[in-house]
């Protein structure tokens, strides 16, 4: 098999099946330039969703999905936890966190404006994807470190074993492919 068809939202789409391990291949899923997927999968989130003060993402695949999210939710403002300083971030925040998409270790950052705009607030933390769990748990430590009260921690997939958490608000299970 190259490809995995996904069907979610009314739409229907051919993942190619990618080796990420010698004995582990995924569906890969990436929601960015497929506005689409993301305007027709975010109101089906957004369903799901409790009562939330802010959305933060991981950069970047996320960031489409929370855009969408926020405008209908008419948030004026959305985090995204950086994944290196940049020069206008002011006393960031950071954790390390490994994931299964990435050749190696990361950090995420946030900037002091967005720790403010997370202090006191109900946090929704959504992703396109949530697989291994490295970089929503990389996320609660962050927004935990900000001072906000996490109420939910969403994605439009949940891969593997992420699929069997009841911690977690997905629309659709995605698979993994052994290799053999």
């Amino acid at each position: 098999m190259t490809h995995y068809e996904l069907k979610i939202a009314g739409l229907t789409r051919q993942l190619p099946i990618i080796k990420i391990a010698d004995d582990l291949a995924i569906a890969s899923f990436v929601i960015l330039g497929d506005a689409e997927i993301v305007e027709k999968t975010a109101p089906e989130l957004l369903k799901r969703l409790p009562e939330i003060d802010v959305i933060v993402t991981a950069e970047a695949k996320g960031i489409p999905l929370v855009y969408e999210i926020s405008r209908l939710l008419q948030l004026s403002r959305y985090v995204v936890a950086r994944k290196s300083v940049k020069v206008y971030m002011e006393d960031p925040f950071s954790v390390e966190l490994d994931s299964i998409t990435t050749a190696k270790s990361q950090k995420l950052y946030l900037a002091k404006e967005d720790v403010e705009l997370v202090q006191g607030k109900r946090v929704a933390i959504i992703d396109d994807v949530i697989s291994t769990g490295e970089s929503l748990n990389a996320l609660e430590n962050l927004i935990r470190q900000a001072g906000g009260e996490i109420v939910a921690k969403a994605a439009i997939l949940a891969e593997g074993d992420a699929a069997k958490r009841d911690d977690i608000i997905f629309l659709e299970e995605l698979p993994l492919f052994p290799v053999d």
